[in-house]
Formats: structure tokens, C-alpha cells, sequence
């Protein structure tokens, strides 16, 4: 049993092997996230038996981990990237949502009641399972598409990354409708579900947006003496985003995302320790978080379940999200028919699911702990086919392209507030033709070498410096708006 003793002790011991298994796993290109879930999963109790059972403290943990997750996600999202994309990023987390939740609901309802297959649900209850699953998970996405390095043409990777951090209010919303419908016995009022909605997005956007606004004006005129607590300060201000945005019926998910959004795209003082504190925190709560998810299940029920669960999952692959996607980008001729296949391709179900899913079995809606377990299956069905075979999707469409250079050789790294940039060169042969000097190299006007690198070797140059063929040269460059001001 986990208790207040031992929970470090376990703890500890499952991220340590976690962290250990995924370092073989990403080698044969499994993602890692997959392998959290099946380390929860080995040591749950159908395997070395540690007990975990409550799906409120699942949920729990999923809330806080999840709205680290999607702020940290948002602050990695670069507007001017996701801006030509954004109509189709909201359609996609909208209505795509919607569609998907439908043309599945309605496919367990048909086979709940025209055929043998070992479910038997209600309409609202097939709308409800449905539901749970019809986000992408943004963890998935944002993971997979970073961790493998991938760079994707037609601005696809913006697109992505933008659905699946916008559309878990759109999944969140119908879950609590549903359940609260089925629960109540009253009827589904379309009128009730679109003012809901539009409280959930209009207040989760507004919150965000003014809280990622006063994060970014409070970070950068404090000016607190240990730059260690600019990212904790940080991290208050996103989780009382979400408790604050979650108390006037917003949604919390979404508003901390914007926020993140805000955040990541404005100057901050400190960017570098906050960036590479949310990074580490963000893996860390994504470890926990699926761990947890794995201990939660029993994985001897989902035998029963297996067939009717490998059923919904394919029809979502192959139907349910394929034409969900082709519906919503309809309107933009500019999006090649091999980048719809693609986003259809990128459907990944993840944690998400797996926590909406713990809603219906707090609150006690008849079926829940079948619903839970179909949806693990699906989840776990998904990363093993989908997550394993993004990047050779992406070939196989001619969709990838070379990863863009990040940083420089040297690992040095300036202050945003000097407005500068930072790039390295390597000397060729034809470069040295005019003398092997600095003088003689011809660098364009505002730019200055800041280091020589030669094998092993850092110089610090002057203008009669010689220099060699293979030599690295850091180079500091003024801003090119800067450049414009001052002509």
C-alpha cells in the first residue's frame, strides 16, 4: 500500500526505472510516455502489487500536471508561428472535437445495440465515452513532436501544437455536460451545452490572457535577488490562473495555456532559468502523472474489454478522426491532401482521456469503470500505433524537412535584454582566400567575432589574429530591428 511512509521511497524508485526504460525505449522509437504508463502498469496491483485505487487522487494529480504541462507548452508556442494557422488550429479544437465525439458516440451506440459486441450503453452513455477521448493529448503531441526532433513543412507542427493545447476545454466541456445530464435524468438541451461553452472559452481566454499579461509585467519589474525564484513565482501564478478561472465556471486548461502563450512570447527577465526550470518540472509531472495512470488501472479487466475497445479505437483512427480533420480544413485550399492525411494521423489520445475518464467513475455514472477501462485500452492502443509511427508518416508523405539549428556550438547564451543574436561559422578554404587574418574576413556591418574555437581550443581574437581552415568563430549580431532604427 502506498502511504505517507513510503510514497517518496516508491516514488522515487518508479521515476528512477521510468527514466531508465525510456532512454532504451526512444532508441527503437517507442515513445516515452507510453512506457511511464506500462512502468505504472508493471508495478500496479495485477503486477508487483502496489496499490493504488482512488481515481480522486488520479484526477488530482492529472489537474496539477496538466496545467504545467500546457503552460509550459504555451510558452514553447511562438505566435508569429501559430498566427497563419490559427483558424484552423480553433476549428480543429472546436468543432473537430465535436465531430469526433459524435460520429464515435454513435458508432458505440450502433454497436451497443446491432451487434454482439460485449457493450450495452445508452446513447448519452456512448456520447459520454466518446467524449473522454475525443481531444488529442497535448502531452502526446508536444512530446513526441519535440522529443523526436521533428519539423514538419506546410506550418504543420504550429497547427498541431495548437490544437492539442486549445482543445481539452472543448473534451472537458461535453465530459461534465454529459455526466451531468445522465446523472440528473434530464434531457440534453443544446441551448444549455452552447452557453456553457461559450462561459468556459470566453472566460478560460480572458483570464489567460490578463493573467499572462500580469505575469510578464510583475517578472520583469520585481527584480528579486535570487533569480531561483522567478520560476516558482511563475508557477503560483499558473496554478492561481486555473483555480481562479475553474471558480467562475472558465475553463482552467485553456487559461493557462493562453497565458503560457503570453508568457512565452513577451521579454522576460530571466527566460533562461525559467525556461529550463518549467522544462525539467514539466517531465517531471508527465512521469508522475502517467505512473499514476498505470498504477490506477487493473489491467486483467481490460481483457474483457479488449475486442469491443480494439473496435472504437480503429474506428477513431481510421473514421472518426480522418473525417473530422478533412471536414474542418475544407475551407483551406492551401493545405495539401497529404498534410490533411497527416493531422488525421496525429489523433493521440494520452493522459487526457485517461483523466477526463476518472469524472464519470467519481461520479458514479453506471458503466464508468467499463468506460475507464475501454478508454485505457484505447489510449495505450493509440501510442503503440500512432505515436510509434509519426516520424515515418511524416517521410512517407514528404512532410519532414531538416531540424532547424538551435543556439551555437560554443553553448553560450546572452540575456534577451541586450537585444542581440548569437550565431557560429565555420571557416572554409575559400573564406581564407584574401589572408588568414580576422581583418581579412569579410562579416557583414554590426557584427563582431566574440571567440575562435580550434579543436579543443577557445581563443580570444583581435584583429591580426591568424586564423585556420575548420576554425569556429562565434559571432555577435545587432538585432536586425535594431539595424532599421538606427540607419
Amino acid at each position: 500500500m502506498i502511504t505517507a511512509e513510503n510514497i517518496l521511497l516508491i516514488g522515487s524508485i518508479l521515476i528512477f526505472i521510468s527514466i531508465l526504460i525510456s532512454k532504451t525505449g526512444y532508441r527503437f522509437g517507442i515513445p516515452t510516455l507510453l512506457l511511464f504508463l506500462l512502468v505504472g502498469m508493471l508495478f500496479g496491483s495485477d503486477g508487483l502489487g502496489i496499490q493504488f485505487n482512488s481515481a480522486e487522487d488520479a484526477q488530482f494529480i492529472g489537474m496539477i500536471s496538466l496545467s504545467i504541462i500546457l503552460f509550459t507548452g504555451g510558452m514553447d508556442t511562438r505566435f508569429h508561428e501559430i498566427k497563419p494557422v490559427l483558424t484552423q488550429g480553433i476549428l480543429l479544437s472546436t468543432i473537430g472535437v465535436l465531430l469526433t465525439t459524435l460520429l464515435t458516440g454513435w458508432f458505440i451506440y450502433y454497436l451497443s445495440c446491432h451487434t454482439r459486441a460485449d457493450i450495452h450503453v445508452t446513447m448519452l452513455a456512448g456520447m459520454l465515452l466518446a467524449a473522454t477521448m475525443s481531444s488529442t493529448d497535448s502531452a502526446s503531441v508536444f512530446s513526441l513532436l519535440r522529443s523526436q526532433r521533428m519539423n514538419l513543412k506546410e506550418n504543420l507542427r504550429p497547427m498541431l501544437e495548437l490544437e492539442s493545447g486549445s482543445n481539452d476545454p472543448m473534451a472537458y466541456m461535453l465530459t461534465i455536460v454529459l455526466i451531468q445530464v445522465i446523472g440528473s435524468g434530464s434531457n440534453l438541451e443544446a441551448g444549455v451545452i452552447a452557453r456553457d461553452l461559450l462561459m468556459q472559452f470566453f472566460f478560460g481566454g480572458v483570464i489567460g490572457y490578463a493573467a499572462g499579461k500580469f505575469g510578464v509585467w510583475l517578472l520583469n519589474r520585481i527584480n528579486l535577488p535570487n533569480t531561483s525564484l522567478y520560476p516558482i513565482l511563475l508557477l503560483s501564478i499558473v496554478f492561481i490562473t486555473f483555480t481562479a478561472t475553474d471558480l467562475v465556471k472558465g475553463n482552467g486548461y485553456l487559461a493557462v495555456y493562453i497565458a503560457g502563450v503570453i508568457v512565452g512570447n513577451a521579454r522576460l527577465a530571466s527566460r533562461k532559468e525559467t525556461q529550463t526550470f518549467m522544462d525539467g518540472l514539466t517531465w517531471l509531472v508527465q512521469i508522475i502523472m502517467f505512473i499514476a495512470l498505470g498504477l490506477l488501472v487493473n489491467p486483467h479487466e481490460m481483457i474483457d474489454i479488449a475486442g469491443v475497445a480494439l473496435l472504437i479505437g480503429i474506428f477513431m483512427i481510421v473514421v472518426a478522426r480522418p473525417v473530422s480533420v478533412f471536414l474542418c480544413l475544407l475551407p483551406f485550399r492551401n493545405i495539401s491532401g497529404r498534410a490533411r492525411v497527416f493531422v488525421s494521423w496525429v489523433g493521440l489520445r494520452g493522459a487526457v482521456p485517461i483523466i477526463f475518464a476518472t469524472y464519470p467513475v467519481i461520479a458514479q455514472i453506471p458503466g464508468s469503470n467499463q468506460l475507464f477501462n475501454i478508454v485505457f485500452f484505447i489510449t495505450l492502443l493509440s501510442l503503440v500505433i500512432q505515436g510509434m509511427s509519426i516520424s515515418q508518416m511524416a517521410r512517407w508523405l514528404k512532410l519532414d524537412i531538416p531540424q532547424e539549428k538551435e543556439g551555437n556550438e560554443f553553448g553560450v547564451e546572452l540575456p534577451e535584454e541586450i537585444d542581440t543574436r548569437l550565431d557560429d561559422l565555420t571557416l572554409t578554404a575559400d573564406m581564407l582566400k584574401e589572408g588568414n587574418r580576422l581583418t581579412h574576413i569579410d562579416l557583414p556591418q554590426g557584427t563582431l567575432v566574440m571567440l575562435v574555437k580550434r579543436g579543443n581550443e577557445f581563443i580570444i581574437p583581435n584583429g591580426q589574429t591568424e586564423l585556420h581552415e575548420g576554425d569556429k568563430l562565434l559571432l555577435i549580431s545587432e538585432n536586425k530591428q535594431k539595424k532599421r532604427q538606427n540607419t
